[in-house]
């Protein structure tokens, strides 16, 4: 077994809470502040405009959020005392952690962007989705992350423990605000610099306790 960051529930569910809140404040801060110029610029090299990458994220939040509220009104487990991660968790998730050697990967075409978007409405989106992850993570502080699967966007017959999809799905988020964030003007940049606003100290992929 490969050992990592070894978390209770509480310690996990508190380092995800912590990410997203950071996500959240980006969101209120800088996308809702930015001209819809700006959210829909599309990137120097031709790669996706601030508001492709949050309406991508949207389509994943829409695909997973209704899920997790399910599974945690159903749950009648109780808080496991480490959150393990199986080898299939364990992959997703590091394929996706920006803070690891950048590999593009090709997105679902189900999640797949529209060239042009109404921005505002974009980032409103973004920032529910945001607010309503932060509720069902306290939801989850009582729940068994290691016994609960949930089917991923993939295909439903590829599930995920409760708490490996939890941290796919915001790792996956911080990889693609990171995107965002290189549209940015360097104002903001600068200010994401120096508020610590999405950027965490520590390896993103060790947010579960054991690899099994």
């Amino acid at each position: 077994m490969n050992h990592s960051k070894i978390l209770t529930n509480a310690a996990f569910v508190a380092e995800l809470h912590d990410r997203v809140e950071l996500h959240l404040q980006q969101a209120i801060l800088i996308y809702q502040n930015s001209s819809e110029e700006q959210l829909n610029k599309p990137a120097e090299k031709g790669g996706w405009s601030i508001a492709q990458c949050l309406e991508h994220l949207n389509s994943y939040g829409s695909f997973y959020l209704p899920l997790f509220a399910r599974a945690l009104k159903d749950n009648r487990g109780r808080p496991v005392g480490q959150v393990k991660r199986g080898w299939l968790g364990d992959y997703l998730i590091k394929m996706m952690d920006p803070d690891r050697k950048a590999v593009q990967y090709k997105a679902l075409k189900k999640h797949l962007p529209a060239p042009k978007l109404d921005a505002y409405k974009t980032v409103a989106k973004f920032i529910e989705q945001q607010e309503q992850l932060i509720q069902l993570l306290a939801a989850a502080g009582s729940a068994d992350l290691n016994g609960i699967r949930i089917p991923t966007s993939i295909s439903p017959i590829i599930r995920l423990r409760l708490g490996e999809a939890f941290a796919f799905l915001i790792i996956h988020n911080e990889r693609h605000i990171r995107q965002a964030n290189r549209n940015l003007g360097q104002p903001e940049k600068q200010f994401i610099a120096s508020s610590g606003v999405a950027n965490l100290p520590g390896n993103t992929s060790e947010l579960t306790t054991i690899a099994e």
